[in-house]
């Protein structure tokens, strides 16, 4: 299937402490057809440094683009998802970035947790590679293709 390309490219911002996780969320995006600029960090307190471009982020202008949509695991070292999503959704400035969460666990209260949390959208994640693949095609059809996207601050 042929995509339409986005009508903003976006930087799409992952976090997820897991490498071999990274690389296959990488690749399925690639055969779902998603082109979007993509980085990574692995953690929350790396989130929040890309986002407020500090530590490894800081000075060089470019390095961290702001991202139009972050796909946030729940479960990181040290400060986890959960912790930084708080912080991402009470910043004035950061709040309008759509939050997709990628998790391993479906259970009801984590669901719940994370809407209360500001999530925007809170996606299981494919226990097989060809479902990850049509779980990236959808969310890049919805957040990339469907949704008209808050522009990037000057």
């Amino acid at each position: 299937m042929t995509r339409v390309p986005s009508k903003i490219p976006i930087t799409i911002l992952i976090c997820d402490d897991d490498v071999r996780g990274r690389a296959l969320t990488r690749r399925a995006l690639e055969d779902a057809h998603v082109s979007n600029s993509l980085q990574f960090v692995e953690n929350g307190d790396q989130l929040l440094d890309y986002l407020y471009q500090r530590g490894a982020y800081a000075g060089e202008t470019g390095s961290a683009p702001r991202p139009g949509l972050i796909l946030l695991s729940l479960s990181l070292p040290r400060m986890d998802g959960r912790e930084a999503l708080k912080v991402i959704k009470g910043d004035k400035t950061l709040r309008d970035i759509p939050v997709v969460v990628l998790s391993a666990s479906a259970l009801d209260e984590r669901i719940v947790r994370g809407y209360q949390l500001g999530v925007n959208t809170f996606t299981p994640k494919p226990i097989t590679f060809p479902g990850l693949v049509d779980a990236m095609h959808a969310l890049g059809g919805y957040w990339l293709e469907i949704v008209e996207l808050a522009p990037t601050p000057a």
